[in-house]
């Protein structure tokens, strides 16, 4: 296959992985953008595998995921019980759309970091021996000597599981509850709290409605102490889904609250996301100046789209969807 833009960072001039995707990726070694064998192959493998299981017609409750480990320069599937380094999401079936998925997931992850400066799993597009593509991400919960750091995520911080929430316990509560928890269990939380603003504000903007409790994780420092960890599942999920705008059942707000231009509108837009920064603590200042970042009409989410690897009808799908959500961030309510 033909390859004129890096597969990780969608750089244009580059047949494989730029210098800056295998610092990032691989620590620098040469890694071909191909796998020597096809996604039916790691199927029949044994091997350690992150299969999950959410709820019917979720992007995650049908995707595979699969462990890789680098050997030298070659990614391989590992052998019984070996630790793995990356996170292989190969297309899942039972979609609409469904090719696109890695893709989509690509690019959202890639416009999170090179836009919006979110901090991202490290990753990038990778293909099966006969073309098939699928995402590669770099695990970031091992610490250098090899042991794993400690990570939660907000479903175990909120004491939810299957059996005190039931089949769809990933999906109760709101971020604004997650706020709360974040002040609870992070020294530093009134720098996780603006970082957590914005990738909810991110997550809206780019229809990602399946941002639920267990997308969301702390991660152990080296001093021991925790912070958020870096953004994963970043996906926009209406080129699939007719999906809910949020994927937490009570949305932005704890406690039923709403305000006057949801009331009037039903949907978030501007009002809501600055009522929603101050409610979690973060001065109205502050909150202005981080949605800024967003009402902004970057030329450079048209042109990672324009170099990602989905189809032109996705591409053309993906910016309406980005235009639309745009338009609401930019929509302040008027009585």
């Amino acid at each position: 296959m033909t390859i004129i833009v890096c597969p990780s960072t969608l750089q244009s001039g580059f047949d494989t992985y730029s210098p800056s995707a295998r610092k990032s990726l691989f620590g620098g070694k040469r890694v071909a953008h191909t796998l020597p064998f096809k996604h039916e192959d790691i199927k029949a493998a044994t091997f350690q595998g992150f299969g999950q299981s959410f709820r019917q017609l979720s992007i995650s409750g049908v995707q595979e995921k699969y462990g890789l480990t680098l050997d030298g320069n070659k990614l391989r599937l590992p052998d019984p019980n070996e630790q793995t380094q990356y996170i292989l999401k190969p297309i899942p079936p039972e979609l609409p759309k469904a090719a696109e998925i890695p893709a989509n997931e690509h690019l959202t992850m890639q416009i999170a970091r090179q836009v919006y400066g979110i901090p991202t799993a490290n990753n990038g597009l990778i293909f099966f021996a006969d073309g098939e593509p699928a995402l590669l991400i770099r695990r970031f919960d091992f610490r250098p000597d090899g042991l794993k750091w400690r990570q939660e995520d907000f479903a175990s911080l909120s004491n939810r599981t299957k059996q005190t929430a039931g089949a769809n316990y990933k999906y109760e509560g709101s971020y604004e509850e997650i706020a709360q928890l974040i002040k609870q269990h992070l020294p530093a939380y009134r720098v996780e709290i603006e970082k957590f603003f914005r990738l909810v504000v991110f997550n809206y903007l780019f229809s990602n409605g399946d941002a639920h409790l267990k997308n969301f994780s702390v991660l152990e420092t080296i001093d021991r102490d925790f912070i958020l960890s870096p953004a994963y599942d970043l996906i926009c999920t209406r080129l699939h889904l007719s999906d809910s705008d949020m994927a937490l059942n009570e949305g932005l707000f704890s406690d039923d609250y709403e305000t006057d231009s949801f009331i009037a509108n039903a949907f978030y837009a501007f009002d809501d996301f600055v009522v929603f920064g101050q409610r979690i603590g973060i001065p109205q200042k502050r909150v202005q100046t981080q949605l800024s970042l967003f009402q902004k009409n970057y030329e450079n989410v048209r042109t990672l789209t324009k170099n990602s690897w989905l189809s032109a009808d996705a591409q053309e799908a993906y910016l309406a969807c980005y235009e639309d959500r745009l338009k609401r961030l930019n929509y302040a309510f008027k009585q």
